[in-house]
């Protein structure tokens, strides 16, 4: 079987209400807080780490098959989609599933709910075959939504979620589609790979059950994880030219290819921002932007460096830092989100056989 997806980068959610003149008004309405997602023991997602992520892969649900785009998201662990029995204007203009068009799908009387930062989707649990690169997962448990509140779904370019996380975290108990492949063995190894590429366009893709040897060639660094919920890792520090910047007494980092920057404790963002020459906003002057330093990221006794090209985010002329505040208290220390700024210069492998995750630095 292949097993690769690929992904499609299109323009972010922030650059589409930004050409549409409906930014200010969405974001006064949609206060941010990232940080819900990231609760012990609720399967929260705030959705508005979504506004910025582009990048987007095909599955399909039923027999025949109906399609869907949905993020390949490692930051959470349920399946869902938009259903037909939703009246939201955010479902209206996205594919909705129909369990009547399916001979293969199975009810359920149980419900889903999954609290977001910005309001909630609720649902019902189905059972149908998901098809993910070609490789056929039956009686796959996910949701269909019925209820989308507020606007916020309305203006994303993908239809729904595909989560990549633990089970452990997963609203209500469902088991998520990756474990479902390992169980029925359906891959050659229990990992899978993340490629997201820099440039405006193709390349991007998640590879089910091998690790693509073109990505590896400067070596993988195997860091083990600190929590098995998120694909969680502990660092030691995070240094500016040589000296601690950040993190000095070690912290918690989660690799999360659902959020677009990298989100860093309050107190931590203010000290990177003044020490980068940022303002308080993290707007910098593109020329100032174009002689930072690397940020270097201090994991298991390797140096694993962001350069400017990567944390620098450029539009219409105007350069901003690629990091956003969140405050998440955890039991083991302050926590970090290595998004998609991090993600784009690592090759990712996430094992779930071995509970590490692999970095290997991209060319």
């Amino acid at each position: 079987t292949v097993r690769r997806v690929l992904l499609t980068k299109t323009k972010s959610l922030r650059q589409r209400l930004q050409e549409q003149g409906l930014l200010e008004s969405y974001l006064e309405q949609h206060p941010y807080n990232l940080a819900a997602k990231y609760f012990p023991g609720i399967a929260v997602e705030p959705l508005e780490n979504y506004m910025d992520d582009e990048y987007f892969g095909t599955i399909s649900i039923g027999t025949p098959p109906q399609e869907f785009t949905v993020v390949f998201d490692t930051g959470s662990s349920n399946l869902w989609v938009p259903s037909v029995f939703c009246s939201s204007p955010a479902c209206r203009n996205h594919n909705r599933f129909n369990p009547a068009d399916s001979s293969t799908f199975l009810s359920t009387n149980d419900t889903l709910f999954i609290a977001y930062g910005t309001g909630s989707m609720s649902g019902v649990l189905g059972y149908d075959t998901v098809n993910v690169a070609g490789i056929n997962v039956r009686n796959q448990i996910f949701g269909l939504a019925e209820t989308e509140p507020g606007d916020f779904f309305y203006y994303t370019p993908f239809d729904g979620i595909l989560g990549l996380a633990f089970p452990s975290i997963a609203s209500s108990g469902a088991t998520p589609v990756f474990d479902n492949m390992m169980m029925e063995n359906l891959v050659d190894r229990r990992l899978f790979s993340v490629y997201l590429s820099r440039d405006g366009q193709g390349g991007s893709f998640v590879l089910f059950g091998a690790i693509d040897p073109y990505y590896t060639t400067q070596g993988i660094s195997w860091i083990p994880l600190s929590a098995e919920t998120y694909w969680q890792i502990t660092m030691e520090s995070v240094t500016i030219n040589g000296a601690a910047a950040a993190c000095s007494s070690g912290c918690q980092a989660i690799v999360d290819t659902g959020t677009t920057l990298l989100a860093v404790p309050i107190r931590a963002l203010r000290t990177l921002l003044s020490s980068l020459g940022a303002s308080p906003s993290g707007e910098i002057s593109c020329e100032a932007a174009s002689k930072l330093p690397d940020l270097v990221f201090h994991i298991q006794g390797k140096e694993f460096p962001v350069p400017p090209r990567a944390y620098v985010l450029r539009s219409n002329g105007y350069c901003t830092l690629g990091l956003q505040g969140m405050d998440v208290p955890t039991e083991e220390g302050e926590l970090w989100i290595l998004g998609d700024v991090f993600i784009r210069e690592y090759y990712i492998i996430f094992d779930r056989g071995n509970n590490k995750v692999g970095l290997s630095r991209l060319p």
